[in-house]
């Protein structure tokens, strides 16, 4: 259930390129206010460009993309996350020569206007984390390194996160305890997300709406229980 109708986050009409590569097309679709999006799609189907889309990173669009009512499109990336978007790249991009701690509080110390959560704050939903403050990066263990990249988004506390592939690389069990603590992220800390994923069951377990993209345009949306029930579209767009 989403605690309101409105949408926190709004695209219509997006394209998105790469130079003269057209990557996007005449993207549409609401992040609504807490709830979970869940954009899955084949590697490559334009998952990752479209979060970066949002967060006016390395692309060229057009089309107007609304944060809580404002638009964002002309925006630099870094006025973006200060009106309070935080993204979780797909390749993590957690400093591997500092510490947990550190790289906690680098992210705590790079904001500007907002009020970060504390690092006691971000262990009661990271409590894996604890243990492990003053280990630097490059000893985590995939899992560590991705619930690391999740956990210094969260602590510049903003009200939308993008999720690109958290899932990714990491062994069944570790993957329940991602899944575990962005579950916890929408009860305990109220957030909106738009998770971008590959792995289906992952995803759609977390959601509250399902998007299907494939070769840069949206193929489908629905609820969950409407995925699961779609055998033939998941089998036309997803299935490997």
């Amino acid at each position: 259930m989403t605690s309101s109708s409105s949408p926190i986050l709004t695209i219509d009409g997006l394209h998105a390129y790469y130079g003269t590569a057209h990557v996007l097309f005449d993207i549409t679709l609401e992040v609504p206010t807490g709830a979970t999006v869940a954009l899955l799609g084949r590697n490559g189907a334009g998952k990752s460009t479209l979060l970066k889309s949002v967060m006016r990173l390395d692309v060229q669009t057009r089309g107007a993309i609304t944060f809580k009512g404002e638009r964002i499109d002309g925006l630099a990336a870094y006025q973006v996350a200060r009106r309070g978007i935080g993204f979780v790249p797909g390749d993590r991009r957690i400093y591997p020569d500092l510490s947990v701690r550190e790289n906690l509080n680098l992210a705590r110390h790079s904001l500007n206007g907002r009020t970060p959560l504390s690092i006691d704050q971000i262990l009661r939903t990271f409590p894996t984390l604890g243990p492990l403050l003053e280990r630097r990066g490059s000893a985590l263990s995939g899992g560590e390194q991705q619930l690391l990249a999740i956990a210094r988004a969260l602590i510049s506390n903003p009200d939308l996160l993008l999720l690109d592939e958290p899932s990714e690389g990491l062994a069944p069990v570790i993957v329940q305890r991602v899944a575990q603590a962005i579950a916890d992220l929408k009860s305990t800390h109220a957030k909106s997300i738009l998770l971008a994923e590959q792995n289906a069951r992952f995803a759609v377990g977390l959601a509250d709406q399902v998007l299907i993209i494939d070769e840069g345009r949206i193929v489908f949306r629905g609820s969950p229980e409407e995925f699961r029930a779609a055998e033939e579209i998941q089998s036309r767009y997803l299935a490997v």
